[in-house]
């Protein structure tokens, strides 16, 4: 017979996803404001523009809560202290360095603990309230921001100004697909030219998974290295949980 804590867990993994929906639909009026504002009427008809805009509001309103959630996980992960899915004190795997690409940069609320690992880091306090930390063994030197949503790589832009890091942070307002492509957008990144890949809580909604995951991999240079924080598929919890996650 399972105990309380196990069944308020399943209870609550199956009801954030609903939870989730519920706010994204109450992001609606918003939106629908914000495209009359700007008179964007071709993206409001538009289904699919309509929820590109849809998901640039409400993720700017629910984004900041789950970094909140997620940073005592992420960023002791960009710091090398994560190993078999451990959280270690000390330095225990390589940390985030060069040339890094993230992925699914939303309106850039990771921006300022990448801010800690570039080479003029210090140990004061930034514009956040954030304690900086002086990343262990390597820097950053550059960072690509990939993405597509033309609200959220607005915001994105703005943050990385308003942070102090648009000399190295450069927003790709494309998909992965295009990112090797100077036609789709201002700029071009090689195969074989990233360190590092980044990538939290964004693959399991992107279009096409296993594709661009392999787009991505070809980007990495030889001995790169691939942060994740993301969803996976559930090992544990039973039938039921295995089931959910299936049919959600």
């Amino acid at each position: 017979m399972p105990d309380w804590a196990t069944i308020k867990d399943v209870l609550v993994h199956l009801v954030d996803p609903w939870a989730f929906m519920s706010i994204s639909f109450a992001h609606i009026p918003a939106t629908v404001r914000g495209l009359i504002h700007d008179k964007k009427y071709r993206t409001l008809f538009s289904l699919s523009g309509f929820r590109e805009a849809l998901f640039g509001t409400f993720w700017a309103t629910v984004g900041p809560n789950v970094k909140t959630n997620g940073e005592q996980r992420v960023i002791p992960l960009l710091q090398g202290r994560v190993k078999g899915g451990v959280i270690h004190d000390e330095v225990v795997s390589t940390p985030v360095y060069g040339t890094v690409l993230e992925v699914g940069a939303g309106s850039g609320m990771w921006a300022d603990v990448f801010a800690r690992f570039c080479e003029n880091a210090d140990d004061t306090d930034n514009a956040d309230g954030l304690r900086n930390r002086k990343a262990t063994g390597g820097h950053i030197t550059k960072i690509y921001g990939v993405e597509p949503n033309p609200i959220s790589a607005k915001a994105l832009q703005k943050r990385v100004k308003d942070i102090g890091i648009d000399d190295i942070y450069q927003v790709v307002p494309v998909g992965i697909e295009s990112v090797d492509d100077p036609s789709a957008w201002d700029g071009k990144i090689e195969p074989g030219s990233i360190d590092c890949i980044v990538g939290i809580l964004c693959l399991c909604s992107i279009p096409e998974p296993e594709k661009n995951i392999k787009l991505l991999y070809r980007l990495l240079k030889p001995g790169g290295h691939w942060y994740v924080y993301e969803h996976v598929k559930v090992w544990r919890g039973g039938l039921l949980l295995g089931l959910y996650q299936r049919k959600s």
